[in-house]
């Protein structure tokens, strides 16, 4: 049911079969991922990815309400979600079975399908982030990671929140019996998820720590070459300070060959002090 429908919230507010705790928490404004159980029903709050006529991934997510009782099970959201699209595959592929467990397994299921088919295109980016780091060819930049790590974190969040959601539902001592094998199936299913986005946030974490360290290679050969410069320059420099002087008595000012000979002294400064740094172990040639 869509909540942007004032025909669709008036039905919620009288609904029979709902008390009026389901009620608020279907057209209650706060997102959060929480659940309720009132007598025999059962409602949550859970987190799904938006998308839109034209795109199948916002990155966005919204809220999708759930009360499940022993023979309706009512949806609600405010923006269109994925799972929905998978729901509907599933159930033209197979006819599922017509209880409450059944159908609380293939909402959930579904919404972990989506959340699972944007892990596998982050994994495959990660991967194809990694080949080319150690090929060479094109490696990511810091921004590319981030990118994806900050998606890596949004889904973990999630996956975390709504786990944590099922777990209370299996502790709770007022649910229906017939649905905790299906909410102990459901945690050890989304648990199994976000310890796959676990390892690829580990593998993001080990790619971003290796650019570094390349980055920091290149920095410290290129402050390595620099000092070699100036070392090899300051003799140099300190030959031509001293012909620049302008004062009386100047070394070979009265021949005419005395620009070759000072350029001669600087080359030969220059030679020197390569030939020592490199006696002393700070030349790597």
């Amino acid at each position: 049911m869509n909540l942007a429908d004032n025909d669709t919230r008036r039905w919620i507010e009288s609904a029979p079969l709902l008390n009026a705790a389901v009620r608020e928490l279907l057209l209650s404004p706060d997102t959060h991922q929480r659940a309720l159980v009132e007598a025999d029903t059962v409602a949550c709050v859970l987190h799904d990815f938006q998308r839109d006529f034209d795109l199948r991934d916002t990155g966005k997510v919204g809220a999708l309400r759930i009360a499940l009782t022993p023979s309706l099970m009512v949806t609600a959201r405010l923006h269109p979600l994925r799972s929905p699209d998978i729901i509907r595959q599933r159930l033209a592929r197979a006819a599922p079975g017509t209880g409450g467990p059944q159908a609380l397994d293939l909402l959930v299921s579904s919404i972990a399908e989506s959340i699972g088919d944007i892990c596998r295109v982050l994994n495959t980016d990660v991967q194809r982030a990694e080949d080319a780091l150690l090929l060479g060819h094109f490696p990511p930049s810091a921004q590319d990671l981030l990118g994806i790590r900050r998606r890596l974190a949004q889904i973990h969040r999630l996956l975390s929140d709504m786990r944590g959601v099922f777990q209370r539902l299996e502790r709770d001592e007022e649910l229906a019996p017939g649905l905790l094998p299906t909410v102990e199936k459901l945690v050890q299913h989304l648990h199994a998820l976000d310890a796959d986005i676990v390892g690829t946030q580990a593998q993001v974490r080990l790619l971003r720590e290796e650019l570094d360290i390349q980055a920091a290679q290149r920095t410290n050969q290129n402050l390595y070459i620099l000092s070699i410069v100036t070392a090899l320059m300051l003799p140099a420099t300190l030959v031509t300070g001293i012909f620049g002087m302008n004062t009386g008595g100047m070394l070979f000012a009265g021949t005419t060959s005395g620009t070759l000979l000072a350029l001669g002294i600087v080359f030969a400064a220059a030679i020197a002090t390569f030939l020592l740094l490199r006696w002393m172990g700070f030349m790597r040639l």
